[in-house]
């Protein structure tokens, strides 16, 4: 959910259209909890779509759950320190990265999904590290705001895997 909600905010800050909707439901109790982002340099007709262009995959149950909606020619980014399987699909493009180890390098286990992040952006520049840092300042308050810059540090190593 994060992860979605920094992309979005960032988008605002990147001065495009953009939305977050989170889906929690019964998911809380041990499901898949995900969300949905649109960010568009165009206004924005619906904040859901069946069909997605890209999907980050943090768990094994997501993997399953989405892995057929996203769109031919799309982006999968999976986080393999959780998922130990392949996509089924050849028609997409996947972005593998081992982000519990990148995170550990840089001494916080807790700050995997910025590194997936990162790999996300440095496949699809949907928006820019500068939009981030800034949607990381206005979440990241109070005790919080000193781990900004762990967490850009994170999501550079992320983009670099890629790279």
């Amino acid at each position: 959910m994060l992860i979605g909600q920094i992309l979005a905010t960032a988008g605002m800050f990147d001065n495009k259209h953009t939305t977050w909707l989170p889906s929690y439901g019964p998911e809380m109790r041990g499901g898949t909890a995900n969300c949905t982002v649109v960010v568009s340099d165009e206004p924005i007709g619906s904040p859901i779509t069946n069909t997605p262009n890209e999907l980050i995959v943090m768990n094994i149950p997501s993997l399953l759950k989405f892995e057929k909606e996203i769109q031919p020619g799309g982006l999968m980014v999976i986080n393999t320190s959780v998922v130990d399987r392949d996509t089924s699909r050849n028609d997409i493009s996947v972005v593998k990265i081992d982000a519990n180890s990148v995170a550990e390098k840089l001494g916080n286990l807790k700050v995997a999904n910025m590194v997936v992040l990162g790999a996300y952006l440095g496949r699809a520049g949907t928006v820019t590290l500068d939009g981030v840092r800034k949607a990381l300042e206005k979440k990241l308050t109070g005790r919080k705001a000193a781990l900004v810059d762990l967490n850009i540090r994170a999501i550079e190593e992320g983009m670099k895997s890629v790279k």
